[in-house]
Formats: structure tokens, sequence, C-alpha cells
């Protein structure tokens, strides 16, 4: 078994990282397998060197050092170039020209715009753009997007499942994110393309996670299949709240590992403030 935790360094870890963090590792250890960190940092403009120091250092006081050192998706960048060049030959993406503003009005201009679970869903404009249509674009100084053809991509895979430990076995669903974005035009990928190619070359074997990426599985497991990549098994887990039920931010530094750390608090007490492990976790044996 291979697991890994895979943090933004963008801000301070908080309660929900370290829990996490936590299931990954204790699957891992519980199995006699490794646990593995990677630094999801393809959004540069956000990145800060110092957090990922401090993630570092927060997962070694609580007990969740890596197996491994970490790897940075900023050094990848050649990899999921030649992923994308790779959905490319196989014709499953289009280059995609319109702002968001544009897509906003084109959305507010549809009597029944497609939904996904987050709100609307691209409308497929520049799905049908000609080859000349492309390329007046380009000439014009436009740098696209590239987005996923759905419907084709469906068309290839065929019937997909994937097994999750809390969830059960499920079907995927292709069309549920839509045509979704895989490459930005700022920063050459996306986080879906960038985590199905580093998983299969770390050689992820159990991807966990939070129960809010449950949807991005769905287009994960059409991308593994494109690529040729094998299926890990899942866990989404619950988030982690505050007190209101909302879903615990970075900027809110009041709970960061760092403040409690400085408050004097242990690692077995941070243990304590987070939910139980999962019980595919908790009863895992090597």
């Amino acid at each position: 078994m291979i697991t890994r935790f895979a943090p933004s360094p963008t801000g301070l870890l908080h309660l929900g990282h370290a829990y996490a963090a936590w299931v990954a590792a204790e699957w891992a250890r519980r199995a006699g397998g490794q646990f593995l960190l990677r630094f999801e940092d393809i959004d540069h403009t956000r990145v800060r060197e110092n957090f990922y120091t401090a993630a570092s250092e927060d997962l070694a006081w609580l007990g969740f050092a890596p197996d491994a050192p970490p790897i940075r998706q900023l050094d990848r960048s050649d990899a999921y170039d030649q992923a994308l060049a790779r959905l490319r030959e196989l014709r499953v993406v289009y280059p995609c020209f319109c702002t968001r503003k544009e897509i906003e009005a084109e959305i507010a201009s549809m009597s029944t715009a497609p939904q996904g679970p987050e709100g609307p869903l691209y409308p497929g404009t520049c799905r049908q753009l000609s080859p000349d249509d492309q390329q007046r674009f380009l000439a014009a100084g436009r740098e696209p997007t590239w987005r996923i053809d759905a419907h084709r991509a469906a068309a290839k895979v065929g019937r997909l499942h994937f097994h999750d430990g809390l969830h059960g076995e499920m079907q995927v669903d292709p069309s549920l994110l839509g045509d979704a974005v895989l490459a930005r035009r700022d920063i050459g990928t996306s986080y879906h393309l960038a985590v199905v190619t580093d998983d299969a070359w770390q050689k992820i074997t159990h991807v966990t996670r939070g129960d809010d990426l449950l949807p991005s599985t769905h287009l994960h497991r059409v991308l593994q299949t494109l690529l040729g990549h094998p299926a890990p098994l899942y866990l989404h887990h619950p988030l982690v709240t505050d007190a209101a039920g909302r879903r615990l931010a970075k900027r809110d530094d009041a709970r960061s590992i760092r403040a409690y750390r400085e408050s004097g608090l242990s690692p077995t007490e941070i243990r304590a403030m987070l939910p139980p492990l999962p019980l595919c976790v908790s009863e895992t044996r090597a």
C-alpha cells in the first residue's frame, strides 16, 4: 500500500490537513506500506516558500513524517505536458478561448444551463470550433485553455467504476463535471491532470482525500483510463468543520497547527480533537 498527503503550500496547515494526513499515514503504516508527501503547487502565484517548510515541520511534529523526500508539482511540468499531448493525440481535448466573462454571459443567456455538483457547467461554446476558427483566435494572440470533450472521452473509455472505502462501489459519470479544464492558460495544467499524472508516477495505490473531491474522482477515472494508468482504491473521508459546520480554511490562522503548537498543545491532544479514523483504516492490519 502506498498513500500520499498532498497539501498546497499556500498557507499554514490546519486541523483539516492534520486529519487528512493522519488518515493517509495511519492507513499506510497499519498495512506496512509507505506514506508519501506531495506539494500541489501548480498555482505558483499563491505559493510561498516558508509554507513548504512549515508543512514539513508540522507533519513531523504530529508524527506523520513521510517515508521519502517530498516532491513538488512545479518540478513536474514536463510530465503534465506529455499527458496533455497524449490526450490531444486521442482527440479527447479541445482548445477553449472563452474568457470567464464570456462563459458567464453564455450561461446567463441559456434557458437551461448544464449543471454540475457546484453549479453551472461550461456550455461547450468552443467544442465545435473549426480549425480555421482556432487559428484565427491564435493569430489574434488569444491563448487557449484545454478542456476535455466529456462526450468523446466517455465513448472511448466505456463503462467505468471505482471503489471507495466509505461509499462502496461507484459507477463513473464521465459528464459529471462537463468539459472540465485540463490545462489552464496561465499554468499549463490543472489539478485534475496533475493529480492523475502524479498518483500514477508515485505508484499510489490508495488515494485518501476529503469527500468534497468525490465528484472529481469521476473525471480522474476517465483520465486514468485514457492515459493507461492503473485505478487506485479511494477513501473520501468527511471534512473537519468548525462549530458552525463550516469547512476549515487556511485563512483562519487561529486554527492552524502552528498556532496550536505555540499554545502548548501536544500531538496527542491535537489527534484527540480530530474525528475518529474511518473503519477501513482503523481495522487494517499488515
